[in-house]
């Protein structure tokens, strides 16, 4: 009986041919490392080896790791929708609220998206729902365009404080310390903390949340845009 080395090798046109790489191909491939592995192991090179390819190829499709992110953003925004019926304002919320659920299951995700400027077709799908929905409520154009920059910061940073207080293990003897600190000042020293400790710290985070939209669209319909012209250059959404 011969040895291994005796036996044949497959040549490569035996071996099955590798999927053609392609960018939604690479960015579904991102995703499932990231839900796996976390968003910190999605590199290009961890994502060159899944593919079973070189880090170079990807750079066709993808210029750097942070547009990548960006990308995987942009992905998993497909799922969100705007509610059918109702008030335009508990409309608004629901998707906001659907948002920082989105980015609140996957923590690296989140912080990231504070930096990250996705611009797939979900996202401005996003872009666009909110407008309409600004819209319908009466919000003047300008301060509607100004206003979702707002809303979609005060979602990131909640979603992004959340979970990353969540995978403290110190969260709660933390929670505890803040609130004996509140509830333990003098009245005469902080009597504005004093009188208002038991409501710095209550409501749910869904009341809370549901709370600082209704406060930033309150701000948004009344605030006007300053006079002067207003250049679209370093705008950011």
């Amino acid at each position: 009986m011969g040895s291994e080395t005796d036996q044949p090798r497959r040549s490569r046109r035996e071996r099955p041919a590798k999927p053609a790489l392609s960018r939604d191909g690479i960015v579904a491939t991102a995703v499932g490392i990231m839900r796996s592995e976390g968003l910190a192991k999605v590199t290009m090179r961890r994502l060159a080896q899944e593919l079973d390819t070189g880090p170079a190829s990807l750079y066709v499709y993808v210029a750097n790791t942070a547009e990548l992110h960006a990308a995987i953003l942009d992905e998993l925004l497909g799922t969100l929708r705007v509610e059918d019926g109702g008030d335009w304002r508990e409309r608004l919320t629901g998707l906001l609220t659907s948002y920082t659920d989105t980015l609140f299951t996957h923590p690296g995700l989140s912080r990231a998206a504070l930096v990250i400027r996705p611009s797939g077709p979900h996202y401005l799908r996003l872009v666009e729902s909110l407008l309409a929905l600004l819209d319908e409520g009466g919000i003047p154009p300008g301060q509607a365009a100004w206003g979702v920059d707002v809303l979609l910061q005060y979602a990131t940073a909640t979603a992004a404080e959340q979970a990353t207080r969540d995978q403290s293990t110190d969260t709660q003897a933390e929670w505890d310390s803040l609130t004996g600190a509140l509830h333990g000042t003098s009245e005469r020293t902080h009597p504005h903390i004093a009188g208002l400790a038991g409501q710095l710290v209550s409501g749910t985070a869904e009341q809370r949340m549901s709370w600082g939209i209704a406060t930033l669209i309150n701000g948004i319909s009344a605030t006007p845009l300053p006079a002067e012209d207003v250049s679209a250059e370093g705008a950011q959404i």
